[in-house]
């Protein structure tokens, strides 16, 4: 299981030849539910923290393993087995860990501007719903010039068996991939997130693009906004385990991506800066 060591390094990156033809972009979809009940519970501006175990609503069958609780973590994801502070997005193929990610990244709610998380039950479609919201979030360190708004919810299915449910991820703006201490660089490049799951032992999946620089941007080949999974709703992607595993996976991810306002053209690096560590702060 991967656990956040404590430490973030924080670098200074030169990078050379990167092209910005535009620095702000729109949402180009608004697939999120954002129902009242998701913003039930709140988690306070933070770095990498975590909620306590967390009540589901509902049993969820997920890979043969029933869980009933679970932690919203900050950095885009929620975990059965503990708390995860990570922040550099770990390859979800082959990870310990039992995960749903909808947005792996460091996301840092400290930032003047930013949104918090928040979570909570509603009613999806007639379904009883756990959701995670995360409107309009900053990036570490603190900084907000570019935002994600994106949406992770689990729905039961227990009418179609015991412990069946959905897992959806939502997406309205996607502007930034990596923080600072991830080697990225005004949100872009280094480690880029990861989005898809893994019952941390045989079974996994990650969308196309994760863990590839500038792609699940708004505007990029595999942008999270202009694409969607088992869905009508651009930026939507529907998972739907049935009887401990999950079906319809991978399955075509369709969609055509919308004309970008933000075009990178990264030319090289011309280097690193030095390197410090700082300790962590809960």
């Amino acid at each position: 299981m991967t656990f956040d060591i404590g430490r973030k390094r924080s670098a200074s990156l030169l990078l050379a030849g990167l092209v910005l033809f535009s620095a702000a972009v729109p949402a180009y979809s608004a697939a999120r539910r954002n129902l009242p009940g998701f913003s039930t519970n709140t988690l306070a501006a933070n770095d990498d923290d975590s909620t306590g175990l967390v009540n589901i609503g509902f049993p969820i069958n997920f890979f043969g393993t029933t869980y009933t609780q679970l932690y919203v973590n900050n950095n885009g994801n929620v975990t059965f087995t503990g708390a995860l502070g990570t922040f550099t997005p770990f390859g979800l193929l082959s990870t310990s860990t039992p995960i749903i990610a909808a947005f792996f990244a460091d996301v840092d709610t400290r930032g003047a501007g930013s949104g918090l998380v928040h979570y909570g039950n509603a009613t999806v479609d007639g379904h009883n719903a756990f959701g995670v919201e995360y409107p309009a979030v900053g990036y570490y360190s603190g900084h907000t010039d570019k935002l994600n708004t994106f949406e992770l919810i689990l729905i039961d299915r227990s009418d179609t068996g015991a412990g069946n449910f959905d897992i959806e991820f939502n997406y309205d703006q996607i502007q930034w991939e990596t923080g600072d201490a991830s080697n990225g660089s005004g949100g872009l490049g280094g480690s880029p997130v990861r989005v898809g799951y893994s019952n941390g032992s045989n079974a996994s999946f990650e969308l196309p693009g994760s863990g590839v620089s500038l792609a699940m941007l708004d505007g990029g080949p595999n942008s999270l906004t202009g694409h969607d999974l088992n869905s009508t709703v651009l930026g939507r992607y529907d998972f739907f385990a049935r009887n401990g595993t999950v079906v319809g996976t991978p399955g075509p991810v369709t969609g055509t991506p919308l004309p970008g306002t933000l075009l990178l053209v990264a030319c090289g690096l011309l280097g690193y800066g030095a390197f410090r560590f700082r300790r962590r702060h809960a």
